[in-house]
């Protein structure tokens, strides 16, 4: 699902920084925040099952792009 992010200019800095030390795009970097911040406050399960299917799509998209 697509949504917009706004950020302000302190907060994109924060996600460049984020995802530079990841080396991840902005993009990964804000998902893997969320589904981390959920998996410190949801209940176990249900936030593995979202890290899965997202870990999965993600995998496919790698390697259709080759990576």
């Amino acid at each position: 699902m697509a949504m917009t992010l706004r950020l302000s200019a302190e907060q994109d800095r924060a996600l460049e920084m984020l995802a530079r030390t990841q080396g991840v795009s902005k993009h990964e970097a804000a998902v893997r925040a969320i589904v981390g911040a959920a998996a410190r406050t949801v209940h176990h399960e249900d936030i593995a099952q979202i890290a899965r299917t997202t870990l999965a799509s993600y995998r496919r998209a790698e390697e259709r792009l080759g990576l």
